[in-house]
């Protein structure tokens, strides 16, 4: 157990520990009790179960900044698919990121990949994993059945987190025995490139945990936000129901769904329209989320579904992946 000024050290910042005659004194033993602490809560090797969009991602990051990675997906073939496109995008990064030195990030590619590993048994793999990341589908009994497996093989001091965007982290956790030790981080798509980790703790998340969560998203090159395990976390949670706002006026009648999205743009400065943001998010996706939200919240009206949004995806127009939603794609 650490000693009093120990446990104070641990509190205080650096600055304030140099200035504490009583800490000063014993600042060796400090320093090595925090590197220790710190050793102990850091995040090595990271197990990532799904390697779509989202999964694959993940797995690029942390292995570019020094992580052992395994990631596991259903297939043999789903996960080389998945390897391929990691070393695509790996590719473009490293030409940016050297693009004075070829060579250099040739070795970049290399060294990257060769810190990635692929498995079709996630059970099997974690043995030795510090951090394992849930990357699949929106599906809470899905999600129940994986963690009530993984919770039964992964060592004690393996954290758990799931990367949904918005279904309840507490619900999700609620199959494991290990609640303290279980988290979300909400990366954004395209991984590689977008900054932000929404890191969201539940009542039962230990500062330990949130910790560590934080401090891995800041060695991913990110910004990591804290948050409570609210519907949709930060953003979502504000994003959905303005999409969905702008679907009521465009109900209405108040006005077109290019003039709804003229005006956001050149008078609120953003960079796309909130009809033009759904349709890129996915029609479908907006439906899931909203629909959820409502099934949970049926009191709230910024979560009430909208007609027009829902005969869209009975129609299949789901927005530019499908070539049509609010706008036709070519």
């Amino acid at each position: 157990m650490a000693s009093l000024f120990q446990w104070t050290a641990s509190r205080l910042p650096s600055a304030q520990i140099l200035r504490h005659p009583s800490l000063r004194k014993n600042l060796p033993m400090i320093s090595a009790f925090l590197s220790t602490t710190s050793s102990q809560n850091a995040i090595k090797t990271v197990t990532v179960i799904g390697s779509g969009l989202m999964g694959s991602g993940i797995a690029q990051v942390a292995a570019a900044t020094n992580h052992k990675v395994t990631m596991v997906d259903q297939t043999n073939a789903i996960l080389t698919k998945s390897l391929n496109a990691i070393e695509k995008s790996l590719e473009k990064v490293s030409k940016k990121k050297f693009k004075d030195d070829p060579e250099a990030g040739k070795h970049f590619v290399t060294d990257t990949l060769s810190r990635i590993s692929i498995s079709t048994d996630p059970a099997a793999n974690i043995s030795e994993t510090d951090l394992l990341v849930e990357a699949i589908v929106e599906n809470m009994r899905v999600k129940h059945n994986l963690f009530t497996e993984l919770d039964k093989a992964a060592p004690s001091h393996t954290i758990f987190v799931s990367n949904t965007s918005s279904l309840p982290i507490a619900e999700i956790a609620s199959v494991t025995k290990r609640t303290d030790r279980f988290g979300g981080l909400h990366f954004f798509n395209p991984v590689p490139l977008m900054k932000l980790v929404e890191v969201i703790r539940i009542p039962e998340t230990s500062e330990e945990t949130f910790d560590a969560l934080f401090q891995f998203s800041k060695e991913l090159g990110k910004v990591p936000v804290s948050c409570k395990d609210t519907p949709g976390f930060i953003v979502n949670r504000l994003l959905v129901p303005y999409i969905m706002e702008s679907i009521r006026m465009l109900e209405r009648g108040d006005a077109s769904a290019k003039d709804i999205d003229t005006a956001m743009k050149l008078g609120a400065g953003y960079p796309m329209g909130p009809l033009e943001l759904a349709d890129y998010v996915g029609l479908d996706t907006t439906k899931f989320i909203i629909d959820g939200w409502h099934e949970k919240y049926p009191t709230e009206p910024l979560f009430s579904p909208r007609e027009i949004l829902n005969d869209l995806v009975a129609r299949n127009k789901l927005g530019r992946k499908s070539g049509e939603g609010f706008y036709k794609y070519e």
